[in-house]
């Protein structure tokens, strides 16, 4: 029964290639939400799993066990393998915690910089200017230190022309509105839990950069004009260098593949359905979720046999 709790710890593995063929064959709005909600449900899964695969070791320690009230040894399977997994869990755990801590740091202090850098700046409509000539723009989430606000660069704003200022403004807005942060937040936290996890990571980005490639597409009523605009921006920050690292929840529009979403801009608008890969991807995160707590219900029967509220066989 043990096995229950290692069936949450494999399946993410089936991610990476669900969400990539979601990202590509549903609309992406729909499938930003699909995707990163399957991975924060799969970390969870992973991180709950870890911390009930740790409990028979830790029950093992005197202390832990008198706490507890255990007058039997906890019976969750054959010692070797119950206690050779649960140290494995630990030792996952234990490196999650640790990789989690140290990348939830680098990103408050790359945020913490970007709001120092625009710090002070006058700003019109939620944007403001950095007197920088290395072409750079991107949505900057609020905090402590201000509002939402749309950061852009002077040797960005030359390098376009009006049309296509305003169609790469456009998609910056899209991003604020429809509070993209959070999901690439969200998608981050899981990658940090899980390896495989961490592989969904670009397909999150990617999703949210194509939502609000559509959105800016429609606000200016151009799909070329947002394609030209994006491809524009990408190739005047690539030719000149150098841009100070954003965070990553800072969604900019000229972040991921862009040679793709600007074939995909030059396409029909996408259409609102259904793709296999989506519902197989809500199966997995389905699966994930029914195994853990399976696992978690029967380690806790085992428990209350040990602590002696139900006569062993």
């Amino acid at each position: 029964m043990i096995a229950l709790l290692l069936i949450p710890l494999l399946l993410p593995w089936a991610l990476p290639p669900l969400a990539r063929r979601t990202v590509e064959r549903v609309r992406p709005d729909i499938a930003l939400v699909a995707v990163t909600t399957a991975t924060a449900v799969l970390a969870l899964g992973v991180v709950a799993c870890l911390g009930v695969l740790l409990l028979p070791l830790a029950l093992h320690l005197p202390l832990v066990a008198g706490l507890a009230d255990l007058i039997h040894p906890v019976q969750a399977g054959p010692p070797a393998l119950t206690l050779g997994t649960s140290a494995l869990a630990a030792a996952a755990l234990a490196v999650s915690v640790t990789v989690g801590t140290r990348g939830a740091a680098a990103e408050a202090a790359r945020l913490r910089r970007a709001h120092e850098r625009v710090a002070g700046l006058p700003e019109s409509g939620g944007m403001c200017v950095v007197d920088d000539d290395r072409p750079d723009a991107f949505a900057l989430p609020g905090g402590p230190r201000g509002a939402d606000r749309i950061v852009v660069t002077a040797g960005m704003l030359r390098a376009l022309d009006p049309r296509e200022r305003e169609a790469l403004l456009g998609h910056e807005r899209a991003h604020l509105a429809a509070r993209h942060h959070f999901f690439l937040a969200a998608a981050q936290l899981a990658g940090w839990c899980h390896p495989a996890l961490s592989a969904v990571v670009p397909e999150v980005s990617y999703a949210a950069e194509r939502a609000a490639d559509e959105a800016a597409a429609l606000a200016c009523g151009d799909r070329r004009l947002a394609a030209r605009a994006v491809g524009r921006a990408a190739l005047a920050a690539t030719s000149r260098g150098g841009v100070p690292p954003r965070p990553a929840v800072a969604a900019g529009g000229t972040t991921g593949p862009v040679p793709a979403r600007v074939k995909a801009l030059l396409a029909h608008s996408p259409m609102r359905r259904i793709a296999a890969p989506l519902l197989v991807m809500v199966l997995v995160a389905t699966a994930a979720g029914a195994s853990s707590l399976a696992g978690a219900v029967w380690l806790h029967g085992e428990v209350e046999v040990a602590q002696g509220e139900h006569p062993t066989d």
